[in-house]
């Protein structure tokens, strides 16, 4: 396997005979559903539409496409989730937008239920290594934003000094990655946003 996608990848050049872009949202959705390790290259090209070089050759391998699978679908839009912690008006307003954001994300119609980077690969062999370790960095990312924004707003004086700005983000990530079990489980949107609401009276 190793020595055809080594062919395929000497080939560049060749024009795609798809549409990458929905190949790689039909990609996602797979992941998303069944996780990183549990899905195979067949799973991948069969949710496609492509054939296993044409995944090598757009993509480069299993790996590089998962970890593209996540850039796109933790920055949907221009602005990263950190881009829009750190402009929230308030460290308040970032975690009650993070939250109630996330019952929506995780409860949409059509769509797997839950996170992709909260289940994707939560656990896994030596092989998946590097994919855990992006996507813990990925949730690292969003807590060091939300924990940086708190602190911004004790500095300004919007926030009392004795608030522990890794306590209050450490607890909104928690927050969220639960939600995101809970929605695989089948709890409903309302539901989610009600446990929203109940974190945000954690907050001073």
């Amino acid at each position: 396997m190793e020595k055809a996608r080594d062919s395929v990848r000497k080939r560049p050049g060749r024009p795609l005979s798809f549409d990458r872009s929905k190949a790689l949202d039909d990609a996602l959705l797979q992941f998303w559903r069944t996780g990183y390790e549990t899905t195979s290259v067949s799973d991948l090209t069969q949710a496609m539409g492509i054939t296993a070089p044409s995944l090598y050759t757009a993509f480069g391998d299993k790996e590089a496409l998962f970890l593209e699978c996540v850039e796109r679908y933790t920055n949907p839009e221009p602005k990263s989730a950190s881009q829009r912690i750190a402009e929230a008006p308030s460290a308040r307003q970032a975690a009650q937008q993070l939250l109630e954001l996330s019952a929506w994300w995780f409860t949409q119609s059509g769509k797997p239920l839950g996170c992709l980077v909260a289940s994707a690969a939560s656990s896994g062999s030596e092989a998946s290594h590097r994919v855990r370790t992006a996507l813990r960095r990925v949730r690292q990312d969003s807590l060091k934003a939300l924990r940086q924004r708190v602190e911004r707003d004790i500095r300004n004086g919007h926030l009392p000094k004795t608030t522990s700005p890794e306590a209050l983000a450490t607890m909104t990530i928690a927050i969220v990655q639960g939600m995101s079990t809970l929605a695989r489980d089948g709890a409903s949107r309302d539901v989610l946003l009600e446990i929203a609401r109940t974190a945000m009276k954690a907050w001073p």
